[in-house]
């Protein structure tokens, strides 16, 4: 079983800032791609960024240039840092890792941005 916990979500004024952890535990042999997803309320859920076990980087059309994904293969640990934030941005973050045959899910972490 793998277990991903995440940590750094809040509130945050427009034009701010957060940086968003997803750790991951467990049966981790074979972790490979690590990503964040988003779901707004009435909305479906959305790819927020993904990186690869080797650093290889995908974002979503809405957060490019204002978001930046990291990992720490050793700590098997992944970041996301948003900054210049706005209300649109207000969801609850997920983070998921691809790890052998399967995708796993963290429980989420609420982001609002106020206006």
């Amino acid at each position: 079983q793998v277990q991903l916990v995440e940590s750094g979500g809040g509130l945050v004024q427009a034009g701010g800032s957060l940086r968003l952890s997803c750790a991951a535990s467990g049966s981790i042999f074979g972790i490979n791609d690590m990503g964040w997803y988003r779901q707004a309320p009435g909305k479906q859920r959305e790819l927020v960024a993904l990186i690869t076990i080797r650093g290889i980087t995908n974002y979503g059309d809405s957060v490019k240039g204002r978001f930046t994904i990291s990992r720490d293969n050793a700590k098997n640990t992944v970041y996301l840092q948003m900054t210049s934030l706005t209300p649109e941005d207000t969801a609850v973050y997920y983070c998921n890792a691809a790890v052998r045959l399967y995708v796993y899910w963290g429980q989420g972490t609420q982001v609002t941005v106020s206006s």
